[in-house]
């Protein structure tokens, strides 16, 4: 009987998109979703130690992926006739 119950999420596990391939914005919509099915109780336990789970990750990524953009805005800088330009990214 547990077993019945498992496939399908199996199933819905193995459909997920990578979350390393995902925008931002598509992973912070997904974890916004996960945090109202959780929320709402909508889900087992298994799934929802499972969306927990996914959820952190999605987060990790969403962090990172903020970073990033913070560190190419920090890098935009003006001229002195006011033109827009990259620095170029200190390694050290």
């Amino acid at each position: 009987m547990s077993m019945a119950k498992q496939e399908p999420q199996e199933a819905t596990a193995a459909a997920e998109p990578a979350i390393g391939s995902m925008s931002f914005e598509v992973a912070l919509a997904e974890l916004e979703a996960i945090v109202q099915r959780l929320e709402r109780g909508q889900l087992d336990l298994e799934a929802s130690i499972a969306a927990y789970e996914r959820g952190t990750a999605l987060r990790q990524h969403c962090a990172t992926k903020l970073r990033e953009a913070q560190l190419r805005v920090e890098k935009i800088t003006f001229d002195r006739n006011g033109k827009v330009g990259l620095e170029a990214q200190d390694d050290t």
